[in-house]
């Protein structure tokens, strides 16, 4: 995309984010016609239409999804655990639909969330209930391998039942660095931008090397990795974090750490 035109359309684009405005929906008003007139050759072929439902979106759709921050998150970060094989994995507080059935279909995951999980019925997904915000963490040197996608940036903002606190992803990111082992790795992500943002109580929206801040002691770990997700939902890989070419208003940041103390 031209810069200038990039430079311009950013502020757009982040303006109908901010009021949740989904274009696509808009746009699929166009498609009533074809649908009324689907719906008439349907009935006329003999059809019989026991409940109506418009939905407009799918006509020029494709096949599926590719893209986008769940997508490449998911796939990217199963994809290193599979090549890693460590000897357990917990996650805490990523997709359940998503990331742990990514994982859970070749290998056993624990998961840590703040809500409550029903039994998923599936033996290689084990569950355990906790607030990685308290002062006091139990969990100490239990993993050699952990992650925790779009998670990290609701940590405090109330939304998920949690408690409020404006330093709650810190007070997360240190608990969830002592329970990774020595020379263990982990793997998160949340969304990124050109600067810090809090969308109470939906989320909050960090620069790209923020999480540096967060660490009690910042030498205890190292970047393996970066990767990122861009607006249009593309995936960027083993990108030079100090790089200028990062801009984004809405992206995703996918960091891999290894625990060096």
């Amino acid at each position: 995309m031209n810069p200038k035109l990039k430079n311009f359309l950013k502020p757009i684009f982040h303006f109908f984010y901010s009021i949740g405005f989904d274009a696509r929906r808009f746009s699929s008003i166009r498609n009533y016609p074809r649908y009324r007139r689907d719906l008439f050759k349907f009935k006329k072929s003999g059809g019989v239409v026991t409940h109506k439902y418009g939905i407009l979106v799918d006509y020029n759709s494709e096949a599926g999804s590719a893209s986008g921050h769940y997508f490449h998150q998911d796939l990217l970060v199963a994809s290193y655990i599979n090549k890693n094989k460590p000897k357990r994995h917990i996650d805490i507080g990523s997709r359940i639909d998503g990331f742990v059935a990514h994982v859970a279909s070749f290998r056993n995951i624990d998961v840590m969330d703040v809500r409550k999980l029903q039994d998923t019925g599936h033996k290689r997904i084990s569950f355990i209930q906790a607030d990685l915000m308290e002062e006091n963490c139990k969990f100490l040197n239990i993993s050699d391998s952990i992650s925790c996608l779009h998670a990290i940036e609701h940590f405090g903002l109330g939304r998920y039942g949690d408690s409020i606190d404006p330093d709650g992803h810190k007070k997360g990111f240190n608990n969830i660095l002592g329970m990774l082992k020595k020379g263990g790795i982990l793997y998160i992500s949340f969304p990124i931008a050109n600067k810090n943002e809090i969308h109470f109580n939906a989320n909050r929206v960090f620069s790209p090397k923020d999480i540096f801040t967060w660490a009690n002691y910042k030498k205890s770990i190292k970047l393996q990795n970066f990767d990122y997700v861009d607006d249009l939902g593309n995936l960027h890989r083993n990108i030079n974090i100090d790089s200028k070419n990062i801009d984004v208003v809405h992206g995703c940041g996918i960091y891999t750490f290894k625990k060096i103390y």
